[in-house]
């Protein structure tokens, strides 16, 4: 087994996860700059392209619809080679799709931009299904920090990213390629480097060491867990991806026309990308705290406060005056904080709730879920601002936000012991 030592005994779990952790933010800091790159400049790049406001949220839904077929790929190639080779591979993919969107952009190819949104996804996906892999180790009392750390580690690429808009989009001009394609070179070489950081340093593999771990204490773990093989969608299980798809599903649609919104009240591709690096700080930066407050008070009752914070959100984008950079900022920087809330309780709960023989599978199929519903609202944004206005998109991100709270009710209500 390749979790094992030379002496046949498996590492200490408590070293080994510290060393995963490790590796995980390494990988995760370059990932970070890749995916800022579609958040900030797709939409731009589209409407350039296409010459139309209207279906500016396409490459949103696109690289989202391809984030939700990598997810579901990467999960099955996980729970069978390992959270190394699942992950490193989607990386890779997640390079070649963007190198794609530049080859497309100089091109002027159409076709080719959105069959490239599609392979781009694929890092957006993986960036995700990395928070599973640090808390394939952790004890759950921790579990809530070991989500948050990898997802903070992301935070210092994220944020990056969107602040590099300028200096790549300047650099590609001097390369003689369209503008808006240049952080899109930068994407390809974050992804590509977080994969080899992974294929080559991730070891032990975090979900074989806790197989491992768990047969050999097949008296007090594998009977239960196979158990609960059978009954792998519990309510638990389904509360965990309905409260990760409402809050994506929000956080996506009023992220992707924010720029657009900008661009037409005035601002340039750097104001938009000063405000989406906000946005993507308080989708990662306040990850730790978030994981210790999952771990205190327990996941439902974050999961209520990314509602609270969504619904907050979505009132300030729409009563934020659009020649204010502060306001749009604040509104976006509350987005991505209730987006982080909603995430690592989500993330928790199913975590929690899903049997190690098939938790890989049943992420990616959870993830899948949550791309979809991304998909959904990068797509349907365009067209709703389109028939109506920004504010009101920001007021119906906000109502639906709300359904989160009912949701864990109902569940707490069903799962509470009677006394």
């Amino acid at each position: 087994m390749t979790t094992t030592t030379i002496s046949g005994r498996l590492p200490d779990p408590v070293r080994a996860q510290r060393r995963i952790l490790a590796v995980l933010v390494a990988a995760q800091i370059l990932s970070g700059a890749g995916l800022a790159a579609g958040i900030t400049v797709g939409a731009l790049l589209a409407q350039d392209m296409l010459g139309s406001t209207g279906l500016a949220g396409l490459p949103s839904a696109l690289f989202t619809i391809g984030s939700a077929a990598a997810a579901a790929a990467v999960g099955r190639i996980s729970d069978r080679a390992g959270r190394r080779t699942g992950l490193a591979l989607g990386y890779a993919t997640g390079a070649v799709g963007s190198l794609g969107v530049v080859a497309a952009a100089v091109a002027d190819n159409v076709t080719l931009l959105f069959a490239s949104f599609l392979v781009y996804g694929a890092g957006t996906a993986t960036s995700l299904q990395a928070r599973y892999a640090g808390a394939d180790c952790a004890q759950p009392a921790h579990r809530g920090r070991a989500i948050s750390t990898v997802l903070v580690a992301t935070t210092v690429g994220a944020v990056a990213g969107p602040n590099l808009v300028t200096l790549m989009s300047n650099l590609a001009d001097a390369w003689g390629i369209p503008p808006l394609s240049g952080p899109f070179v930068l994407s390809g070489v974050a992804y590509a480097l977080a994969g080899l950081v992974l294929w080559i340093l991730l070891r032990p593999d975090p979900l074989h060491l806790a197989r491992a771990h768990l047969e050999t204490n097949a008296d007090e773990s594998t009977g239960a867990d196979a158990a609960t093989v059978a009954r792998t969608w519990t309510p638990p299980v389904v509360l965990g991806a309905t409260v990760m798809v409402l809050t994506q599903l929000v956080m996506v649609a009023i992220m992707t026309m924010t720029p657009i919104h900008m661009q037409h009240h005035g601002h340039g591709v750097g104001a938009a990308g000063f405000v989406i690096a906000v946005h993507v700080a308080g989708m990662y930066l306040p990850s730790l705290l978030s994981g210790a407050l999952v771990d205190r008070f327990g996941a439902g009752v974050v999961g209520v406060a990314a509602a609270v914070t969504l619904v907050a959100a979505g009132v300030a984008a729409a009563l934020a005056p659009p020649s204010s950079i502060v306001a749009l900022a604040l509104a976006l920087g509350l987005l991505g904080l209730g987006w982080n809330l909603g995430l690592i309780s989500g993330t928790s709960m199913l975590t929690d709730a899903v049997p190690l023989a098939t938790r890989a599978r049943t992420q990616g199929t959870v993830d899948l879920c949550i791309a979809i519903a991304g998909a959904g609202g990068g797509l349907g944004s365009g067209m709703i601002v389109a028939a109506t206005d920004y504010p009101g998109l920001a007021l119906l991100g906000a109502a639906l936000s709300l359904a989160i709270v009912p949701a864990l009710a109902i569940t707490a209500r069903r799962h509470t012991p009677a006394r």
